[in-house]
C-alpha cells in the first residue's frame, strides 16, 4: 500500500500558474505508474497526465493539457509534481494522484487505480 498527499492547489486567475505535488510513504513508489486525475464540479473524474516508474521515462498527457501542463517525478523525494501554466477556468477542479503498477493502457482509467490521495482544489477565476 501507499499513502499519498497532494498539496499545490488554491486559487488563481485565468493564466495564472500552479504546481501541485504528490508526495508518497513507501519504498516501492519509484516503480509505479502514477497519474493526475481532476474532477470538475458536476462531472466525472478524467485523466490529466501520468508518468511511468524507474524503466524508461514516458509522459503521458491529456488532450487538453497538452503544452500548458508538465507531469515530473523526484524519486529520492518520493514526490510527483504536475506543473500547471496558462491555467483557465475549465481547468477548475478537485486534482488527485493515484498510483498502479503501469502506466500504459490503463492511465485514464480511475478503476484501475487503487492507492488514491484525497485530493486538492484548483479553482481559476476568470
Amino acid at each position: 500500500q501507499v499513502q499519498l498527499v497532494e498539496s499545490g492547489g488554491g486559487s488563481v486567475q485565468a493564466g495564472g500558474s500552479l504546481r501541485l505535488s504528490c508526495t508518497a510513504s513507501g519504498s516501492a513508489f519509484s516503480s509505479l505508474c502514477v497519474a493526475w486525475f481532476r474532477q470538475p464540479p458536476g462531472k466525472e473524474r478524467e485523466g490529466v497526465a501520468a508518468i511511468r516508474g524507474t524503466v524508461g521515462v514516458v509522459l503521458y498527457y491529456a488532450d487538453s493539457v497538452k503544452g500548458r501542463f508538465t507531469i515530473s517525478r523526484d524519486n529520492a523525494k518520493n514526490t510527483v509534481y504536475l506543473q500547471m501554466n496558462s491555467l483557465q477556468p475549465e481547468d477548475t477542479a478537485m486534482y488527485y494522484c493515484a498510483t498502479r503498477t503501469t502506466c500504459a493502457g490503463y492511465w485514464k482509467d480511475p478503476s484501475r487505480f487503487g492507492d488514491w490521495g484525497k485530493g486538492t482544489q484548483v479553482t481559476v477565476s476568470s
